[in-house]
C-alpha cells in the first residue's frame, strides 16, 4: 500500500500518483509560471520544427500539445517536457521525403502512421522492461548524427533564406550545386530578412537572456519584412513570401493509415526514430535528474513516451521525444512536479487559438535566419574535439555516422552508427588485457607489479585478466596463455589473477578447464585467485570448478603462493633456484 491508502497496482497503471505528495499551493504557483514559459517558447519552436519534418506548421504545434500532457503524466521524470524536436524532426524528414511530397496530405498521412509505430515500439519496450537498451547508442553516434542534422537543417533552409527554388527533399550536395548555379538569382530582400533575423536572434541570446531569443528574433524579421515591402512595393516586387495563417482551433482528430504496405514500408524508420526518440528523452531526463536529486524510472520512461505517441498520431500530433531546450528551461523557471509539463501543453492550446491568425506575417525567411541559428547550436564543437583527441575509435564511430548522416538516410545512418560504436565495444571486450604479474622485490608487502625486468618464478606464470571471460574474448585469452607457454615452457604452473573477472559463460569456463587440463599434462597446474561470486556460481553450476580442481581456487593471493610454493612445485627445481621472487621462498633449502 502506498500512502493515503492507494494500492500498488494502482500506482503502477496511473504513476502519476507517486508525485501527487509534492503537489501543493507553492508548487502549483511554480509551475504555473513554469508551463506558461513553455507555451509561449514552443510557440516558434513547433513552427521552426514542423517546417523542418516537410509538415505543415501548426502540426508542429499540435505536437506539443497532447503528447506533452500524456509524456508528463505516464512518465518519471518531473521535469522532462516532450515535443516536437529537431532531431525527430529530422528523422521524419528524411524518411518521409522519399515517398511523398512534403507538407501534402499523403505526407501527413504517413507522418501520423509513422508517429503511431514509434509510440506502439516505445510502449511495448517499456512494458518488456528494456530500458537499458538506450545506453548502446553511444554519445559519439548522438554527437556525430546531430551534427549532420545540424548541416542539413541549414541546407534544407536554403532555398528560404536566399530565395531561389530547389526541389523538396534535395540532397545537401544538390542544394550546393544549385546555389553555385542560381547565385545571380539570390533575392537580396529575401536574404536581408533572414540575415537580419539572425542578428536579432544571435544579439538577444546574448544581451536578454531572460526572454526567448527565438521570440525576438521573429518578431524583428516580421518586421524587417514588413518595412521593406512598405517601401519597395509588397510582397510581389521584394519576393518576401510568409508562412500563412495557422488555423486557431484545436488540434483535430486524425486517422494514420494502418495498411500493411504502408507499414512495412515504414518499418527501418520507426525502428530508427524510437531509437533515437528514447535517447533523447531518457537521455534528458537522467540528466535533469541529477541535479534535481530524482530516480528516474526508464522503462517508465519508455512507456510515458510511447502513450504520448500515440496519443499524438490521433490528434493531429507527428514523432514527440523529450526536448532539451524546453525541458532545461521548464528546470529553470522552477517547476516542481511533472504538472509543469502539463499546464505548458494546456497554455499552448490557449495560445494557438489566439496567436495563430498572426502567422500570416511571418516570413519564411525569418524562420530560415532561425533554423540556421538552431543549427548551429546543435553542433557541439567541445565534445566534438575532445573525442578527436582522445579516442581513435570513438572518433571513427562519431565520423561514419556524420557522413552517413550526410550522404545516407537518416534511420540508416543512426543504425549504422548504434552498429559500429557496438562492434568498437565488443572489440574491446573481445581482448581482455592478460599481462603477466611479478612481486616487487621493493615493496614491503611485495605487492604484485608489471615489470618486464624483474625475475620470474621458473616454475610459475603469474598472470593477471583484465576483463569478462565470454565466447568473444575466449580465442584471445588462449592466444595471448600460448604465447606466455612457448616463451617460457619450463613454466608448467600458472596462477591466473581473476579479480576483474565480472562474468563468464561456458566457452570461458570450457577455456579454464582446458588449460588446466594441459597444464596438468605438462606435471603443473591452473590457480585461480580472487574469484568473484558470479563467477564462482558458474563454474560451480556446470562442475567446471571440479574439473580445474576445488583446491586450486584460492580466496587470497598470499594463501595460493603458500600453497603453490610449498606443495605444488617441483621442491628439486626449487633447491637450485636462485630468482627466489617470493617470500614463501626464504624457507626453502638455499642453493648450492
Amino acid at each position: 500500500m502506498q500512502s493515503n491508502f492507494i494500492p500498488l497496482w494502482l500506482v503502477r497503471y496511473f504513476p502519476f500518483l507517486k508525485w501527487r505528495h509534492r503537489v501543493n499551493r507553492e508548487s502549483l504557483r511554480a509551475d504555473l509560471w513554469a508551463g506558461f514559459t513553455g507555451a509561449i517558447v514552443v510557440l516558434p519552436q513547433g513552427v521552426a520544427f514542423a517546417t523542418i519534418a516537410g509538415m505543415p506548421p501548426e502540426y508542429g504545434l499540435y505536437a506539443g500539445m497532447i503528447p506533452a500532457i500524456i509524456a508528463a503524466l505516464f512518465g518519471s521524470s518531473w521535469h522532462l517536457v516532450s515535443g516536437p524536436t529537431t532531431a525527430a524532426s529530422i528523422v521524419l524528414f528524411s524518411a518521409l521525403s522519399v515517398f511523398a511530397e512534403p507538407g501534402s496530405q499523403h505526407y501527413v498521412s504517413l507522418a501520423l502512421t509513422l508517429t503511431l509505430m514509434v509510440g506502439s515500439i516505445q510502449l511495448l519496450m517499456g512494458i518488456a522492461r528494456l530500458g537499458t537498451l538506450v545506453n548502446f547508442i553511444s554519445h559519439s553516434v548522438v554527437i556525430g548524427f546531430t551534427a549532420g542534422a545540424a548541416i542539413l537543417i541549414a541546407f534544407n533552409q536554403a532555398k528560404h533564406f536566399f530565395g531561389i527554388k530547389i526541389p523538396s527533399g534535395s540532397h545537401f550536395y544538390d542544394v550546393i550545386w544549385a546555389l553555385i548555379q542560381q547565385y545571380a538569382l539570390i533575392n537580396p530582400y529575401v536574404v536581408t530578412v533572414g540575415a537580419l533575423t539572425m542578428v536579432a536572434g544571435l544579439l538577444a541570446k546574448r544581451w536578454l537572456k531572460s526572454v526567448p531569443y527565438m521570440i525576438v528574433a521573429i518578431l524583428f524579421g516580421t518586421a524587417v519584412a514588413l518595412i521593406l515591402n512598405a517601401l519597395f512595393g509588397g510582397e510581389a516586387v521584394t519576393g518576401i513570401k510568409t508562412v500563412g495563417a495557422l488555423p486557431a482551433s484545436l488540434p483535430p482528430l486524425s486517422a494514420p493509415d494502418l495498411s500493411l504496405d504502408t507499414l512495412k514500408m515504414l518499418a527501418p524508420a520507426a525502428f530508427a526514430a524510437t531509437l533515437f526518440a528514447l535517447t533523447e528523452a531518457v537521455s534528458i531526463a537522467r540528466s535533469l535528474a541529477s541535479r534535481a536529486g530524482q530516480h528516474i524510472d526508464g522503462n517508465q520512461e519508455f512507456i510515458g513516451q510511447g502513450l504520448s505517441n500515440i496519443a499524438g498520431s490521433f490528434f493531429s500530433g507527428y514523432v514527440a521525444t523529450g526536448s532539451f531546450n524546453r525541458s532545461g528551461l521548464n528546470y529553470e523557471a522552477g517547476a516542481r512536479t511533472p504538472l509543469a509539463a502539463v499546464f505548458a501543453g494546456s497554455f499552448l492550446i490557449i495560445v494557438v487559438l489566439l496567436v495563430a491568425p498572426w502567422a500570416a506575417y511571418l516570413p519564411n525567411a525569418a524562420m530560415a535566419g532561425i533554423l540556421f541559428l538552431v543549427a548551429w547550436g546543435l553542433i557541439d564543437f567541445h565534445h566534438i574535439s575532445r573525442i578527436i583527441k582522445t579516442s581513435r575509435a570513438e572518433t571513427m564511430v562519431l565520423a561514419t555516422t556524420f557522413f552517413s548522416t550526410l550522404f545516407l538516410e537518416l534511420e540508416f545512418a543512426i543504425l549504422l552508427g548504434v552498429i559500429l560504436s557496438l562492434g568498437v565495444y565488443l572489440s574491446r571486450t573481445s581482448r581482455p588485457r592478460v599481462f603477466p604479474r611479478v612481486p616487487n622485490p621493493v615493496s614491503p608487502k611485495r605487492s604484485f607489479v608489471t615489470n618486464s625486468e624483474l625475475d620470474e618464478c621458473p616454475q610459475m606464470k603469474a598472470v593477471h585478466v583484465d576483463g569478462s571471460l565470454f565466447f568473444g574474448a575466449v580465442a584471445h585469452v588462449r592466444e595471448s596463455l600460448m604465447q606466455f607457454q612457448k616463451l617460457q615452457p619450463q613454466q608448467s604452473h600458472m596462477l591466473v589473477s581473476a579479480s576483474a573477472v565480472n562474468f563468464i559463460d561456458i566457452a570461458g569456463a570450457e577455456l579454464l578447464t582446458d588449460e588446466a587440463k594441459r597444464l596438468r599434462a605438462a606435471k603443473g597446474g591452473l590457480y585461480l585467485v580472487g574469484v568473484k561470486d558470479s563467477v564462482c556460481r558458474t563454474l560451480n553450476a556446470g562442475g567446471y570448478a571440479d574439473e580445474i580442481g576445488r583446491e586450486n581456487i584460492f580466496e587470497h593471493k598470499k594463501d595460493a603462493i603458500a600453497e603453490i610454493v610449498h606443495k605444488r612445485l617441483d621442491p628439486q627445481k626449487c633447491a637450485t633456484c636462485a630468482a627466489r621472487i617470493f617470500e614463501e621462498c626464504k624457507s626453502m633449502p638455499k642453493p648450492h
